[in-house]
């Protein structure tokens, strides 16, 4: 059986990016044909409404919805029209969406709500182009280093893995703190776990600070400094997820976890050893 995966994309966090392509990481899948909608940048109530409704055109057993805090009006506007569409569902957003786990829950939707995905420092007076592909660049290195991302596939392979058993679908109630991503990312050396800890800890900090310059601050020569410090602090938690990392790669022992064609996913620590 090929599972039709249905992904909705309103604004955007960091894993927004790379979502797809995480679950085929090589495009030769050959049990998943995936989908995407996006509303780009923008959230408001047209854009959100329409690509809510559009994926239901691809007619898919299973849809991934991703946004900004999903408790946000439009966010969750697209969640009731989702109930409507009665297909299974999993919403994934960053830390201010812990809100909406009860409404979540309630409408009996998945969810992944992970901490450590952090709000930019959108001030304009900061923010342009380039410094927003570099703030990303900084917080996908973290996501990947620590453990969200192979986290958040190996939850996604299961529910796949459901649909294509044809048994009942058990979709994910998974708030990602820092245990839940560093315990699956795979650590050999304490002291690269140690890093990697306190990245996802930094990065965390980083999308409180950036929630404050951008909503509560109103002085600019406040909220400029403030920004400016929470891109500093992302820069540093890349580079230290960078040398957990390191340290892993001098070790020889850098968990690898690619998917087969069929979708099981194969395992490895050393480099030149075959996969298991």
């Amino acid at each position: 059986m090929v599972v039709k995966i249905g992904i909705i994309k309103t604004g955007t966090i960091g894993t927004s990016s790379l979502i797809e392509l995480i679950l085929d990481e090589r495009a030769d899948r050959e049990d998943i044909d995936v989908r995407i909608v996006s509303s780009g940048a923008k959230m408001s109530k047209q854009q959100i409404e329409e690509v809510t409704f559009k994926i239901n055109d691809f007619n898919p057993d299973i849809i991934i919805f991703i946004s900004p805090n999903p408790n946000a009006k439009q966010p969750k506007n697209a969640r009731k029209i989702l109930t409507e569409l009665e297909i299974p569902t999993i919403i994934i957003g960053d830390k201010p969406g812990e809100v909406a786990i009860p409404e979540i829950k309630e409408q009996k939707f998945g969810y992944i709500i992970i901490q450590a995905d952090p709000m930019i420092g959108a001030r304009r007076e900061f923010l342009d182009p380039t410094e927003m592909v570099l703030f990303n660049a900084d917080v996908l290195k973290v996501l990947a280093v620590t453990g969200v991302f192979r986290l958040i596939h190996k939850t996604l392979d299961n529910v796949i893995d459901d649909i294509k058993n044809n048994e009942p679908i058990h979709l994910p109630e998974l708030l990602v703190t820092e245990k839940e991503a560093v315990d699956t990312a795979g650590f050999k050396n304490p002291y690269a776990k140690s890093k990697a800890i306190a990245a996802y800890n930094i990065t965390k900090q980083v999308a409180q600070m950036n929630i404050n310059a951008c909503f509560k601050v109103k002085e600019s020569d406040e909220y400029i400094p403030i920004v400016a410090a929470a891109h500093e602090m992302m820069s540093s938690a890349a580079k230290l997820a960078d040398e957990a990392r390191m340290i892993e790669k001098t070790n020889d022992s850098v968990l690898r976890t690619p998917h087969r064609r069929d979708g099981s996913t194969l395992s490895k620590t050393s480099l030149m050893d075959n996969f298991r």
